[in-house]
This record gives structure tokens, sequence and C-alpha cells, in this order.
């Protein structure tokens, strides 16, 4: 019992035996250099092809840029010679231009020269007439009737004036065609009778508390219409004349007043006397 199986018992009958798997690895073989020859000259023909392309195409494009910077080239030389050009034009222009500015200057000084000198000839043509601002006018007035107004005021100014003394007389006309009032220009014979006759009037305004008016003219009409006698003065005299009335009544000046068509301020007795010569000198007083 304690004997194992008897070894008869075993399948005795014999199996096939079996043939392993072939497992070995098969050679690599390389092919041939002949093999890949045609591939690799049609290769190199392509690349060759491309790259005499490439070249080809950039060569043209160099060519063009070439061309472009040539053109570049010029036309900056052009733009150079072009302002080198205008900067010779505009040194030219500048000496002319500083030239003309300085005779410009001169021709100023020279025109203000002349002003001065026509300013003074008016003054001496004008230095024995004298003014009388407004008047009422009358219908149909003539010279002789102006006449009559200018003797009727001397003899109530108590100034002798006779008809030989009024070398000419005239009413000035109006810009406008239908101006009334308009001033009457007094010629006298002399100097001395035209200041006094201008010292009369100043002191009878002084004296009476009725100023002159049209009445003391000998006129009836418009009787009550005050006048003013004056200085004749020029264009120029009457615009600094006016600016010297303004500085004094802005500034509080005690004297503005006229002597020998010339125009004089002063502050009180004690100021110095101050002869305005041109506009500019007004409006510096009245910014003081």
């Amino acid at each position: 019992m304690d004997r194992s199986a008897s070894e008869s018992e075993i399948n005795l009958t014999s199996q096939p035996e079996k043939t392993p798997p072939n497992y070995g690895a098969s050679r690599f073989k390389r092919p041939r250099e002949d093999d890949f020859k045609p591939e690799l000259v049609l290769f190199k023909d392509e690349m060759k092809a491309m790259m005499t392309s490439l070249f080809g195409t950039q060569q043209k494009e160099l060519q063009k840029i070439t061309a472009t910077q040539k053109e570049i080239q010029q036309t900056n030389l052009n733009i150079e010679n072009s302002i080198s050009f205008l900067t010779s034009q505009n040194e030219e222009f500048k000496n002319k231009i500083e030239l003309l500015e300085g005779q410009a200057k001169e021709d100023r000084r020279y025109i203000s020269v002349l002003e001065s000198k026509i300013e003074d000839l008016q003054r001496e043509n004008r230095k024995t007439n004298f003014e009388i601002k407004n008047v009422p006018k009358q219908e149909r007035e003539t010279k002789e009737d102006l006449i009559e107004m200018v003797l009727c005021l001397s003899k109530n100014i108590d100034c002798s004036i006779n008809k030989t003394d009024i070398k000419d007389i005239y009413r000035v006309r109006g810009k406008r065609e239908n101006a009334s009032n308009t001033p009457i220009i007094v010629e006298t014979g002399s100097t001395l009778l035209k200041t006094d006759v201008i010292k009369m009037c100043k002191n009878f305004n002084i004296k009476h508390k009725s100023k002159l008016c049209a009445q003391h003219l000998g006129l009836r009409s418009a009787g009550n219409t005050p006048i003013f006698v004056s200085d004749h003065l020029t264009a120029k005299g009457s615009r600094l004349h006016f600016l010297a009335r303004d500085v004094a009544k802005s500034k509080a000046y005690k004297f503005c007043w006229t002597s020998y068509g010339k125009v004089y301020l002063r502050k009180d007795e004690n100021s110095p006397i101050i002869q305005i010569v041109n506009e500019s000198q007004a409006h510096n007083l009245l910014q003081i």
C-alpha cells in the first residue's frame, strides 16, 4: 500500500518530438550606391534649378533696389541743390529786406521832418487868425454879414477892431452837406490883434455869468447859442488840443491852452509848463 504506483502505469505512448521555432534574425542587406544615383541626380538638378530661380529672382530684386537707390540718391542730390539755392536766395532776400527796412526807417525819419516843416508853415500862415465856433448859420449869409458879427463881438468884449483890420473872413464848409454851426475863420492884420481878441474873450467869460453866445454877435435867432473864440489850429493842433483837454479833465490839470498854434498843459501854478507835441505824449500822460 505504501508503494507508489508503478511506472508501468505511465502512458508509454511516445510523443512526437516538436521542432523549436526558428527565431534567428535575418541579416540587413545594405543597398548599393548605384541604386540611389538616379534619385540623387534628380535631387541635385531640382536644387540647382531652385537655386538658379532664387538667385535670378534676387538678382532682379537687387537690380530694382539698385535702380530705386540711384533714384533716391538723385532725388536727394536735387533736394540738396534746391536747399542750397533756396538758402542763397533766402540770404539774398534777407539782405534786401534789411536794406529796405533801413531805407524805410530813413524815409519815416525824413517824412517826420517834412511833417514838422509843414506843420510849422501852417502855424505861420495861421498865426494872425482866430476862429469863432458854434455860430448859427443864417440864410443867404455873406462876408459882410460875417464882418458885422466880428465888429459886434469886438464891441461887446471891449476890443477895438476896424473893418480894415480884417484881411479875410469865411465860414468853414462842413464835411456834411447840411452841416450847420460850422466855424468862422477870421484873418486879421497882426498877431497882436488876434491875441488881444482871444484874451478879451476869455476875460469876458470870467467877468460875466452869461458867457459869450450868438447874441453877442448881433444874432437874434438862436441868440442863446454859446460860442467859442480860439486860435485857428491846424488839423494836428486840433487833435492835440482835444487830447490835452482829455488829459486835463482826467488828471486834474488846472491849465490847458493854446498859443500861436501850440498846445500846452500845466498841473498848477507851481508846476512846469508842458507842451504837447504828439499824440503818444498825451497818451503817456494819461497812463501816469
